[in-house]
């Protein structure tokens, strides 16, 4: 049975990096929060922490190397980067799609595991609190180096919204006089429990007897 154990975790590995393309493209928006502008900045920092971590985490613990949470977050950013190409091809721009920066949030987990000598608890706690505080603020600096999202976004709308979805001048500040301050903290809080419940899946999935 250890070949099914083995399995199951790379095939979990897979399919988090997948699911992570799939919710870049579908947070907010595909220029990720420019319909909705910070309402959606927001829920996209919260939605992006929390996948990276939960698949960062349990792939760092099943390997018990630190760097492995980087290398997780570099397998997502190659398969976002395949998918801002399926859009170019459907004759989008090569900027339709924003990559999110993960791999640097990344590295604050496997920073976090080899300074406390791989001490779970610590990567689970710190690190997880590190990537919620930190992803936002590289998303936001991100969004700084592409051209003007709104203009992309009513130039190309998104083809699977109904009508009465279609992008809207945003209300920017009206809501939220900092969305980064939110969405970091929002996402630190998030992130700790995620980060739990991917320690916890490698628990349950070595439980398993081979």
């Amino acid at each position: 049975m250890v070949w099914l154990r083995r399995t199951t975790h790379y095939l979990f590995i897979v399919v988090v990096a997948v699911n992570s393309t799939l919710l870049t493209i579908n947070a907010g928006d595909y220029i990720f929060y420019t319909d909705w502008a910070w309402t959606s900045f927001v829920v996209f920092s919260i939605s992006q922490s929390t996948m990276l971590v939960v698949g960062a985490i349990y792939y760092m613990l099943f390997t018990g190397v630190p760097g492995t949470a980087t290398y997780y977050a570099t397998i997502m950013t190659i398969y976002t980067w395949a998918a801002k190409g399926a859009w170019f091809a459907l004759g989008y721009p090569y900027d339709f799609v924003v990559t999110p920066v993960w791999i640097p949030s990344a590295m604050l987990i496997d920073l976090t595991y080899w300074a406390t000598r791989r001490n779970k608890h610590a990567a689970i706690i710190i690190g997880g609190t590190l990537v919620g505080l930190s992803l936002p603020i590289f998303n936001m600096i991100n969004l700084l180096l592409v051209r003007d999202p709104l203009e992309v976004a009513f130039k190309y709308p998104r083809p699977t919204l109904p009508p009465y979805m279609t992008p809207i001048e945003p209300q920017v500040g009206k809501f939220y006089n900092s969305p980064v301050a939110l969405g970091s903290g929002a996402a630190a809080v998030l992130s700790v429990p995620i980060a739990a419940l991917g320690a916890k899946l490698n628990t349950w999935t070595y439980r398993w007897k081979g």
